[in-house]
């Protein structure tokens, strides 16, 4: 009996422990899911995480194809990767130098499946990419990143493709091609600035007499002999090579044969280096720079480059007209096509890698009008912002006569038509040596432009 009595009050006090422990757990869940002081376990939890994200946040590495050459490339894009770094501290950006090579690398990135997450493209890369799938549409990208906001208003043929899709975010504005002049050198040879045809015969006859090359240019690159090409076309026909682009015309026609036949007089009569279709852009450069040649061409981002080494005795030129059509005078080779950074529709983060190609373009344009004095740009710039040094003469001259040009062209990279691209600019640095004949160029033009129709 006595054992009975000892084990019933083992029971009774074993069961009120059990009372007092669920009493007690019961008490803390109330507290932790309903006191306004500490807030809610679940509260609390995904504070824990969050903390614990921020501090053990990954470290995110996206590849990125772009420029990187010279200081008009190099500035720009470190200006950009500096200001990621505030943005986004936890993206790092692995650059791969972009190939001086018309964009043959990129497309056999793209062949073999190792785009870089983030990459530079013009138009053709856009129109084959988009064709192939290996470019992400940008169209939700443009208002999610603010993007379409920034975008200067005259840029909007910079971004939107002609299918009305964006491909690639551009920090580039709507760009010209300039024939630059060293003052001293043709000071020193009693050259005056060319007006006509006639007078730019008669500077390359005493330039070459005074052993200076008349014009220096990196033909390596066919954009650029395309871009001289389109200069001589621009001269009776100021649309240029849009019309052979579109097919509306051939360059057997009038105005493009005589351009194709000047060009190879000009060559005959020593216009460019010897080799100059093996020459690029850093060896062009110098020998400008250095007094080697009278005239360079290039775009309007090499007024700065030109300043910082020759400082005033560089200027611009509007390109010689023949004197019987000095109507086309301020006709210009140039204008803009979409083109920019694109993202690879494979990365890994691609949403990341599209706020990145957004902001990294934004940035770059900043950076452009903040030390590159080039208020050219495809976005707008943040109120107050003052360039780091006054924009140079040239840069004042080209902004007094921005209402002065009567029409623009294209650069080879806003040619629509894939095959009469590849083909123009093949054909125009055959141009540039000599032998090769107008006819000769004709014919395979216009083989290019009726294959398209």
């Amino acid at each position: 009996m006595k054992n009975y009595a000892k084990r019933l009050l083992a029971l009774l006090l074993v069961t009120l422990m059990v009372f007092s422990l669920v009493a007690c757990n019961d008490e803390v869940d109330d507290a932790a899911t309903t006191s306004p002081d500490t807030g809610t376990v679940a509260d609390v939890a995904d504070a824990d995480s969050d903390s614990n994200a921020d501090m053990t946040e990954e470290k995110i590495t996206l590849t990125i194809y772009a420029q990187y050459s010279d200081e008009d490339t190099k500035v720009p894009y470190d200006y950009a990767v500096a200001e990621l770094a505030k943005e986004y501290p936890n993206v790092e950006l692995e650059l791969i130098v972009q190939a001086q090579d018309d964009g043959l690398t990129i497309q056999t990135y793209a062949a073999t499946g190792d785009l870089p997450d983030i990459f530079q493209v013009g138009l053709a890369q856009i129109n084959a990419f988009k064709e192939s799938g290996n470019i992400l549409v940008l169209d939700d990208y443009v208002e999610s990143t603010g993007f379409g906001e920034a975008l200067v208003p005259s840029a909007t043929n910079l971004l939107w493709n002609e299918d009305g899709h964006a491909y690639a975010f551009p920090y580039a504005g709507n760009e010209l091609v300039l024939l630059f002049y060293n003052k001293a050198v043709f000071a020193a040879n009693g050259v005056e600035v060319p007006e006509t045809y006639e007078d730019l015969v008669n500077a390359i006859e005493v330039f070459n007499a005074n052993d200076i090359v008349p014009l220096s240019i990196f033909a390596k690159e066919g954009w650029i002999t395309t871009a001289l090409y389109d200069v001589f076309a621009t001269r009776m026909a100021p649309e240029g090579i849009v019309a052979l682009d579109n097919g509306t015309a051939l360059a057997s026609d009038g105005a493009y044969l005589e351009a194709a036949e000047r060009l190879e007089e000009l060559v005959d009569l020593g216009l460019v280096a010897e080799g100059a279709t093996n020459m690029n852009y850093d060896q062009a450069a110098s020998l400008f720079y250095e007094g080697g040649a009278a005239m360079f061409l290039n775009g309007q981002w090499e007024i700065q480059g030109s300043t910082d080494a020759l400082g005033d005795d560089v200027d611009w030129m509007w390109y010689p007209v023949y004197s019987e059509n000095s109507e086309a005078a301020h006709a210009l080779s140039g204008g803009g096509a979409p083109g920019g950074y694109a993202v690879s529709p494979y990365s890994e983060h691609v949403d990341l890698a599209a706020e990145v190609a957004a902001f990294i373009s934004q940035k770059y344009c900043e950076a452009k009008f903040l030390y590159r004095a080039n208020p050219l740009l495809a976005c707008k710039v943040a109120e107050g912002l003052e360039p780091e040094v006054a924009f140079p003469p040239m840069m004042e001259k080209l902004a007094a006569e921005l209402n002065n040009i009567t029409s623009t062209t294209v650069f080879s990279w806003g040619l629509n038509n894939p095959i009469f691209k590849v083909t123009l600019e093949e054909q125009s640095q055959f141009l540039l040596t000599r032998g090769y004949t107008a006819a000769e160029f004709v014919v395979e033009m216009d083989k290019a432009i009726e294959a398209d129709q």
